[in-house]
């Protein structure tokens, strides 16, 4: 058995090893890759992208990049393409071929079937003397060295070398349609990273109750407000203004700085100038807001008026932290 000496040695050996091929990628790259980006941006159709065995894995991750940052995509596996799935291919769609090879018989196969349509075909192969390479429109090099398997039989090296190829494709287009973070939003609507890109703070106001106290209020009514409220504050405000905030942590040190508490009113007690953030604001924003001036909770305002206050919890129970 091999000794964690000898394991972690390897697992350096493997990343070097992969590190390495995928920066001596960048030299395959050329204005016929950029002519391939220029043709699927102008391009009415989809991408189809397909491939065999673990090359069809890296299609289906390429598939979803792309999708993700705005251009058409459908994964076809080259198996199933030669005895049904060739009938998705619409005439305007451009086929991306995954082999490290270029020789499977699948994808020999294939070949003149999508020439016979008249698609235009872009290969993504190691072997720029294969079937795939020779016949496709454009060839994207993803030739590498050695694989990282110590046989050298695995595919490791050269699936990476494909994704790395995948991701430079769908930035170039994800440029060329001048993709924002909006647009990423539309796409990614669920889980913390949709959320951190298009959840606002009137949305996670939108349950919360709105605590609030006149200035003259008693000690006594500021602590009911904010126990019944649960936000861990209370906005001081007139006419629905604010124009200060008590915190959990300014009642305590007003406790223990006072023994009167009968003269004691929300207006002495208060912090006045409090931050504060508008409700269509982002959610994100918020959180940037509280932890810039290490706070746990933010008054929101309305057209100027008070609106409510969100605790860094509801954040966290949001997902944005």
């Amino acid at each position: 058995m091999s000794s964690k000496k000898s394991i972690v040695a390897l697992a350096k050996e493997t990343i070097e090893i992969e590190s390495l091929a995928i920066s001596q990628l960048a030299g395959f790259i050329d204005e016929t890759f950029a002519e391939a980006v220029e043709l699927i941006h102008n391009s009415s159709g989809r991408v189809i992208i397909t491939g065999i065995g673990k090359s069809a894995i890296i299609a289906t991750k390429i598939v979803a990049t792309l999708n993700s940052t705005g251009t058409p995509s459908v994964f076809m596996h080259a198996a199933d393409a030669i005895h049904g799935d060739l009938g998705l291919i619409l005439k305007d769609d451009i086929v991306v071929c995954i082999s490290k090879s270029g020789n499977t018989p699948e994808i020999k196969a294939l070949i003149p079937f999508l020439k016979n349509a008249g698609n235009t075909l872009i290969a993504i192969t190691g072997n720029q003397k294969s079937v795939l390479a020779e016949q496709a429109d454009f060839v994207f090099n993803s030739y590498v060295e050695k694989e990282a398997c110590p046989i050298n039989l695995a595919p490791t090296t050269s699936t990476t070398a494909q994704l790395v190829i995948g991701d430079a494709l769908a930035v170039c287009l994800l440029e060329l349609r001048d993709f924002t973070k909006d647009d990423f939003a539309k796409y990614h609507p669920g889980g913390a990273l949709g959320k951190r890109l298009f959840l606002k703070v009137r949305d996670v106001l939108v349950h919360n109750e709105i605590p609030k106290v006149d200035p003259d209020a008693s000690v006594k009514k500021v602590i009911i407000e904010i126990s019944e409220k649960r936000k861990g504050a209370t906005a001081v405000t007139v006419n629905n203004k604010i124009i200060g905030i008590i915190t959990d942590g300014d009642l305590r040190r007003m406790l223990s700085e006072t023994e009167d508490l009968s003269q004691q009113k929300a207006e002495n007690i208060m912090s006045k100038n409090p931050v504060s953030i508008t409700i269509d604001a982002m959610a994100i924003d918020a959180m940037e807001l509280m932890e810039t001036h290490e706070i746990s909770q933010l008054l929101v305002t309305d057209q100027g008026n008070y609106a409510g206050v969100i605790h860094i919890h509801d954040l966290i129970k949001e997902g944005i932290i």
